[in-house]
């Protein structure tokens, strides 16, 4: 959700279309300084907004709850019982975040999410957990049983010498229990262990060979002198109608790193539901983003270390918990309901200028009062701007080069990127400020002000603020955090990088992954974003974590654009749709995939392919108004439009409802399903259409569950072809269907045909990922097993 929620969004709507019409002007035309001082005078007298605000607020809470624990616990216990030790352990560690710190209960949650990580094998994060309950004060009596769970966990981490400690630890207290009889289930399982210890110290340890994870070759990179981050084969450039963009100085090959960049600000998307607190209903048990991955480095949780002071920052480790801490949450905890409410552009906005710094943030916004509105108008951005800060000769008049003409990956880049004041629409702007405003009021409200302008010592930091009342009028340093705040929501609107990540879909035994890419977070990459737009893109962009990585997806000649894809690409979509998505960033698209289908008056080929079939004959339905006829001039039959978008719409959810039988194992029925609809969606859709591939990879997927493995590879293959068809021979759309082929061909033992889809997929994917990414190491590990069967099996397949 990057914008605010909707009733918020009605709100502000309603009272802009209530002001005065004068006002209205005045606010239109205000410079983003008049903007926010005519905000906090509009939210000073609308005070019913502001309370409607708080009543939003209420919605999505992030305090702590002891009750929501206790709760979340006895489902966990519940899950455990029924051996769903996924499903326990983040109950378990829902509980853990609505705890109180220093409460013993918050030991009791890291110790029963200690036991659902044994089940799952994770003994590392396991032994994480113990110790995290023994220094939270786990009750002595129940000790015995995690230092039980402890010994387990280093017998199969093989640490045999921790493990004989523990057991003498165990005995001793176990003897001086007086109650043996409470212990006699964990005295045989000790007993156990004990000899299972024996045999392992009697065995010696098999040696270990150098696997480790296969290498891949390591890749060439040179860094830019001039552009943080950027690859030498890489120049800075600016003109009028271009503004700044990267051009390749020498030619690169498919494949080759072009700008390896960390975020300069993330924040993380919440997913799709907030807790439900309406009335009786019960605490939401569903894992979104939130609960999935660590706030701060973006890296998939296990075990989640929550923050001490709200139920909804969640991190990867102590370590990034108390980073998080110190660099910004110290100021975000408690206003945790109001930024989930406002949205995740408010957030970024407001976390990039904690980072930044106020006093940096000062002196931009301070040196942009200076250049007043001359710096958006483009006579003013074709000539050096030799009076930017820190612009020296050397940047070439480019904005956001510093003194020595570097551009970096810093604040001041950021600052430099575009807003488009003027551009975009007066309700928007007034949405945008009055959401800042409402932040900026309540940061002084809750008597943070200080730690947003780095006034307070490391002593201070150790809890969230309470409320404090204070003044309505905002303090002249607020105002100043609420014009840079408003720049970068505005800024985001054309500036804002999705963070994706490969993420499993369900169902899915194991043996097939299927995945999808999911909006993981929003982050703001200034040297990422001197990449212009274009719908047939020469690069492909990559994520590990908070790390933006860009390589070519195509041969690029010396002298020639980088160019990235904001969204829509022409494979996917019309040059009308296109164009109509595109606007949000204030530019048409004059790419070469959009002028070639401008130009030439040639039906797109995405709508061909995408098209309905002729019920009698097959051929393609055309035409644009709401009667279809067929293109076959003997045949003539004509159909209504919506009446062959409604049988669409009913086929889609027929295969929903196919795939829904999967998941609760009904795979029998799904596959009945999924026929009958290939057969229905025959009779009225192009046999190129993209539903008809993902028919054919459902299909594969339920017969790779049943087992079924040529069946399964004979219908990915059908769906390649037109996978192949829409992205292209060399897509990562192609790539990923290609993997999951081999994994069904591995599986199935077709030796030969898997290695040479092991090779297609690993060709395709590298270009896209790296060398070194998990899917090429998957593949890496498929074709060393297969390559170490013996050659008579290797010849008959």
């Amino acid at each position: 959700m990057a914008l605010p929620v909707a009733e918020w969004r009605g709100r502000t709507a309603r009272l802009w279309a209530a002001l005065d019409p004068a006002l209205r002007e005045r606010l239109a035309a205000a410079s983003l300084h008049e903007a926010v001082r005519l905000g906090c005078d509009l939210l000073r007298t609308e005070e019913e907004e502001e309370a409607a605000l708080v009543r939003l607020c209420h919605r999505a809470p992030t305090d702590k709850k002891p009750e929501a624990a206790s709760w979340y616990r006895e489902q966990g216990n519940r899950e455990f019982k029924r051996g769903q030790y996924q499903a326990a352990l983040r109950l378990y560690s829902k509980a853990a975040s609505h705890e109180l710190p220093g409460s013993p209960e918050v030991s009791v949650c890291f110790a029963n999410r200690s036991a659902a990580l044994l089940h799952l094998g994770h003994f590392e994060v396991c032994l994480e957990d113990i110790a995290r309950a023994e220094s939270h004060g786990y009750p002595e009596r129940l000790l015995p049983k995690v230092l039980l769970r402890k010994a387990e966990c280093l017998l199969c981490l093989e640490r045999l010498q921790d493990a004989q400690d523990i057991f003498r630890v165990l005995e001793s207290k176990i003897a001086l229990d007086g109650v043996m009889t409470t212990h006699l289930t964990r005295l045989k399982k000790l007993s156990q262990l004990k000899i299972k210890l024996g045999e392992k110290q009697r065995c010696p340890e098999p040696a270990r060979g150098a696997r480790g994870g296969i290498q891949g070759k390591p890749e060439i990179w040179e860094e830019n002198n001039s552009i943080s981050g950027a690859s030498s084969s890489l120049s800075l450039s600016f003109d009028a109608e271009r503004g700044r963009h990267l051009v390749a100085s020498q030619d690169i090959v498919p494949g080759q790193s072009l700008v390896k960049e960390e975020a300069f600000v993330s924040v993380l998307c919440p997913g799709e539901s907030l807790p439900l607190q309406d009335g009786d209903t019960a605490w939401d048990t569903r894992a979104t983003n939130a609960d999935l991955y660590c706030h701060r480095c973006l890296r998939q949780l296990l075990a989640s270390v929550p923050c001490q002071g709200c139920s909804y920052a969640k991190y990867c480790s102590q370590d990034c918990a108390d980073m998080a801490w110190q660099q910004y949450h110290r100021t975000e905890c408690s206003l945790g309901a109001l930024l989930l409410t406002l949205g995740v552009f408010c957030h970024v906005a407001l976390r990039t200028v904690l980072l930044a710094g106020f006093a940096e943030v000062s002196r931009l916004v301070a040196w942009s009062h200076r250049e007043g509105k001359k710096l958006q108008s483009p006579e003013a951005r074709c000539k050096p701007l030799s009076e930017a800060p820190d612009a020296g000769a050397g940047s070439r008049g480019i904005p956001g080069c510093g003194s020595n003409g570097r551009y970096q990956s810093s604040y001041q880049a950021l600052f430099h990127l575009l807003p488009h004041t003027e551009q975009h629409s007066p309700e928007h702007k007034f949405l945008c400020t009055l959401s800042v405003v409402a932040i900026c009021k309540q940061l002084q409200a809750a008597g943070l002000e200080a730690a947003v302008l780095n006034q307070e010592s490391p002593q201070q930091w150790s809890k969230p603020k309470t409320c404090e009342k204070t003044s309505d009028e905002l303090s002249p340093e607020l105002m100043t955090v609420a014009e840079a705040m408003l720049r970068h929501v505005l800024q985001l609107q054309c500036n804002a990088q999705a963070i994706t990540v490969m993420q499993e879909l369900e169902p899915g035994d194991g043996a097939v992954v299927d995945k999808k890419p999911v909006r993981l977070a929003t982050a703001f990459f200034p040297v990422l974003s001197l990449l212009n737009h274009s719908c047939c893109p020469n690069t492909s962009v990559s994520f590990s974590g908070t790390a933006a990585t860009v390589r070519a997806s195509q041969p690029i000649s010396s002298g020639q654009e980088v160019l990235h894809c904001y969204g829509p690409h022409w494979c996917r979509m019309r040059v009308a749709e296109r164009q109509q998505l595109l606007s949000q960033y204030f530019f048409e698209c004059r790419c070469r995939a959009c002028l070639e289908e401008l130009e030439s008056g040639v039906k797109s080929v995405v709508s061909i392919r995408n098209s309905f079939c002729c019920p009698k004959c097959q051929a393609q339905m055309q035409g644009e108004e709401d009667t279809l006829c067929c293109s076959n001039e003997a045949c003539a039959t004509s159909a209504s439009r919506d009446h062959l978008s409604g049988r669409l719409q009913d086929l889609q959810q027929q295969i929903k409802k196919a795939l829904d039988l999967l998941k609760v194992g009904k795979a029998d029925q799904a596959i009945k399903m999924l026929l009958k609809c290939q057969m229905d969606a025959g009779t009225f859709l192009s046999p190129e259409h993209l539903l008809m591939g993902e028919m054919e990879d459902h299909l594969a997927q339920v017969y790779a569950t049943l087992g079924k493995w040529q069946e399964a590879a004979s219908h990915l293959k059908k769906s390649i072809e037109i996978v192949e068809m829409h992205h292209g021979p060399s897509s990562v759309e192609t790539g990923h269907e290609l993997f999951k082929l081999a994994q069904i061909l591995f599986n199935g033992f077709a030796v030969s045909e898997a290695l040479s889809t092991i090779q297609r997929a690993e060709g395709i994917l590298s270009v896209h990922f790296g060398p070194h990414s998990a899917q090429i190491q998957e593949l890496q590990e498929m074709k060393a097993c297969l390559s170490q069967l013996p050659r008579n099996i290797l010849q008959r397949t």
